[in-house]
């Protein structure tokens, strides 16, 4: 399967945590292969996880540019079960609610809703409203979720293949259903 990795802090770690405890439980039947956005890099580095992602996963590529790696055509020939993008910022579901696909996890979800790939998606912008995160040094940081973020996930979640979720725990949901 394909993880993809974007530009969002928030959940990172649990995302993190939880894909390395699926590896453990999983790695016999299955490969995780991931990929990680440009942002997603600089996110990865900011929470120090940017080794141990390289350390506990035998295939990790990061973007070049739309179409390096090409993720998106590996998608659409069906050499994924699945794709997985989480966590998935609000900027990327914007993009895939508009159907721009500049990017290379965008490209890949869209080629795997066009080609009848399931495509989970766990957007950290998941309910109007102000949520309270915690940045790597520990501070909080107090963000209002828009109407128009929330709309997006609304937009995608309605889109053929594509299955949107709100928390890591579903992540464990997914991996028992389709292993």
């Amino acid at each position: 399967m394909a993880w993809a990795v974007t530009g969002a802090g928030e959940k990172i770690e649990k995302t993190y945590e939880t894909m390395v405890d699926i590896q453990e439980k999983y790695g016999d039947k299955v490969e995780i292969r991931v990929f990680v956005s440009n942002a997603g890099k600089q996110v990865l580095k900011f929470y120090r996880l940017f080794k141990k992602i390289k350390e506990n996963f035998e295939y990790v590529s990061f973007e070049v540019n739309s179409n390096s790696p090409f993720l998106a055509g590996d998608v659409q020939l069906h050499k994924y079960e699945f794709l997985l993008v989480a966590p998935c910022t609000s900027n990327t579901v914007a993009k895939l609610a508009s159907r721009i696909g500049d990017t290379m996890i965008t490209n890949a979800v869209i080629m795997g809703q066009k080609s009848q790939v399931p495509v989970y998606i766990m957007p950290v912008d998941f309910k109007e409203g102000v949520t309270v995160t915690k940045i790597p040094n520990g501070n909080d940081l107090i963000l209002e979720l828009t109407k128009e973020d929330i709309d997006c996930v609304r937009k995608i979640s309605n889109m053929n293949n594509t299955f949107v979720f709100e928390d890591t725990d579903e992540i464990y949901n997914i991996f028992k259903e389709k292993f």
